[in-house]
């Protein structure tokens, strides 16, 4: 599809068979990477935290049986020892936007890294924590735009479309939209996605599911198969 980077996949998940099963319906769709969470950083210490390990082997099961590419983040330098590379894109979340230690350690991987911004994170802070990535000799990092606090309770977040060109004009970094988390409403997802688009974003990265109701965290956010290929078209027609 094009030049963009399309990914989608479920926040977290329970099982084998449900990653498999959402993990084939992307595919046919022709999304190239999966995104699901095995280290999840919950603000609830109550809330499902990922299958961790267990989650990882399952991520990598289906990389290796379908040939899609696995996108997941990784919260500790562990972890970047153990997994870092393996797959093929390192999310690092809003929370460790600021953990410049592991931003190091990612850096000295040749993996992909995708940077989400801090959720009250200015747009310089958020370059250099990129630039501590790039000066440990990984240049290829992504920033990614996933909404940043407002003072409404109406939405989760409120998406900056005004990165897209802040970022293009001052940078020679590619950033992408998590439209999911920006709003935290599924029926926000769409439009949002269109207009990051059509904004210049080189890419999204969706919360799907076959059936978002069954997802374990952020079902209010998961968009279904159908809406993802709304988005999709209306990326082909671009």
């Amino acid at each position: 599809m094009k030049d963009k980077l399309i990914i989608a996949g479920p926040c977290t998940f329970g099982s084998y068979e449900e990653l498999y099963k959402i993990a084939v319906l992307l595919k046919e769709k022709g999304i190239k990477y999966l995104r699901a969470g095995v280290f999840k950083m919950r603000t609830s210490p109550d809330s499902f935290q990922g299958l961790r390990d267990e989650g990882m082997e399952m991520l990598l099961k289906i990389k290796k049986e379908l040939g899609l590419k696995i996108v997941t983040e990784l919260t500790t330098i562990e972890q970047v020892h153990k997994y870092g590379n393996k797959i093929d894109i390192i999310q690092i979340g809003t929370r460790n936007m600021y953990n410049y230690e592991l931003l190091k350690e990612v850096g000295k991987t040749k993996t992909t890294i995708l940077l989400k911004r801090g959720m009250s994170a200015t747009y310089n802070e958020w370059i250099n924590a990129a630039e501590y990535i790039k000066r440990e000799g990984n240049n290829n990092v992504i920033l990614c735009e996933r909404g940043i606090r407002g003072n409404s309770n109406e939405t989760r977040n409120v998406l900056d479309l005004q990165a897209i060109p802040y970022i293009k004009k001052n940078t020679n970094y590619k950033i992408i939209i998590d439209p999911s988390h920006a709003s935290g409403l599924s029926y926000m997802v769409e439009p949002m996605s269109k207009a990051a688009l059509a904004a210049g974003a080189d890419g999204l990265l969706i919360e799907t599911h076959y059936n978002p109701k069954e997802s374990l965290c952020d079902a209010e956010q998961t968009i279904d198969m159908d809406t993802l290929d709304n988005i999709l078209n209306f990326y082909k027609n671009m």
